[in-house]
């Protein structure tokens, strides 16, 4: 008779708990659905890191390596590769994510958060001051990245430049003319030998 009670309480004890799971597994999907921009935001960010690296290493090449008359439409080429590399990879890489949510960051919220932070955690990413901030976001960091890059560029660009030369010289490449260097010496200096 003992081991029937034993048994019925420990089979209570683990249907409570099998409740408690699922209630804190509805919490955590409302986090993550709360989350979904933002886990969105970090996908896309992701998938264009790349291409914006493409893109300044051929502006860079663009200006060392490129007729300026044939710049502008190589430009407008390389763009047009970027953008569509930009609409098959983002999407890709933003839905792999939100799939992936619920395996990462829900098991991350599920073993470090109990049930009632969880829902503290919802209260504080619903409430309008959260929102209101939260769309200040992108705001803020384009103005303090716009200031801090107009503030900085003169004492970085000749740090960077000087980077770029040590390493094109220490994989033996050929240097890169100088920004505003004309072709019109060499042009002179074949005429006179």
């Amino acid at each position: 008779m003992k081991n029937v009670w034993v048994f019925a309480l420990l089979a209570l004890a683990g249907s409570a708990q099998a409740d408690t799971s699922a209630a804190k597994k509805e919490l955590v999907a409302k986090v993550l659905q709360l989350q979904q921009p933002a886990i969105e935001q970090a996908a896309r960010t992701l998938a264009e890191r790349p291409a914006l690296l493409v893109l300044q290493q051929a502006g860079q090449a663009l200006q060392s390596r490129v007729a300026a008359d044939k710049r502008e439409a190589i430009a407008k080429e390389i763009q047009a590769d970027t953008k569509k590399y930009l609409d098959e990879a983002v999407p890709l890489v933003r839905e792999r994510a939100i799939k992936l949510a619920p395996a990462t960051v829900g098991v991350l919220l599920e073993e470090r958060f109990s049930e009632e932070e969880l829902k503290q955690l919802i209260a504080i990413l619903e409430s309008p001051i959260n929102r209101k901030y939260s769309e200040m976001g992108g705001e803020m960091h384009k103005g303090l990245i716009e200031k801090l890059v107009a503030e900085t560029k003169a004492a970085v660009e000749p740090k960077m430049r000087a980077l770029e030369q040590s390493v094109t010289k220490r994989l033996g490449l050929p240097m890169a003319p100088a920004p505003g260097a004309s072709g019109a010496a060499r042009p002179a200096k074949a005429a006179s030998k």
